[in-house]
């Protein structure tokens, strides 16, 4: 679902549909948004 809402609403990570860039870019937002959820679960 996240991967879903970064590419529908960051449209410039999706300006080429070929590009490999992209689909990194989104990925790197998923894990940093895993990332700063589990921070947030273990520091409270």
């Amino acid at each position: 679902m996240i991967y879903v809402v970064v590419e529908e609403l960051v449209p410039e990570m999706a300006a080429e549909e070929e590009n490999v860039h992209s689909n990194l870019g989104t990925i790197m937002f998923m894990i940093g948004f895993s990332i700063m959820m589990m921070l947030d679960v273990v520091l409270g």
